[in-house]
């Protein structure tokens, strides 16, 4: 699976990171906010299983290069909400059809049915693995 999500990112990522300049983990973070809007850290953590690190990481970048826009979160004053920007958004939807179709081609040898098949195991095993990450978690606390 490993292998299979790195090349599949990787095609992807050769499609829009030589013309806009993003790596993997940025243009990551613009597809939730560009399809999710408005989100903190902690939620970008959550949605795209990367470490804090990658997400803070990637999250400056954008916001240095004009992408990303912080607001206080009022929720949690600890916390901001981050959106793209203008920019960000024009960006977003400029590289969102091509990653698409990059997609399309990728999942091209495979039939409706098989994709549907692929997306329900691929979600049973997220949950699997979301159980047992939380089991040990509450092992060790």
């Amino acid at each position: 699976m490993a292998v299979t999500s790195i090349a599949v990112s990787g095609h992807i990522a050769g499609e829009y990171g030589d013309r806009f300049g993003l790596k993997v983990p940025e243009w990551r973070i613009m597809a939730i906010l560009g399809d999710a809007g408005a989100q903190t850290q902690r939620d970008l953590v959550r949605a795209t299983l990367m470490d804090k690190v990658a997400v803070n990481r990637a999250c400056k970048a954008l916001d240095d290069r004009g992408y990303l826009r912080r607001s206080p979160n009022a929720a949690d004053g600890r916390s901001h909400h981050l959106e793209l920007t203008g920019e960000g958004r024009a960006l977003y939807e400029q590289i969102w059809p091509q990653a698409y179709a990059a997609y399309e081609r990728i999942f091209a040898v495979l039939t409706p049915r098989e994709i549907e098949h692929l997306r329900e195991l691929l979600d049973k095993l997220l949950q699997s693995a979301r159980r047992v990450d939380a089991e040990a978690v509450a092992r060790a606390g």
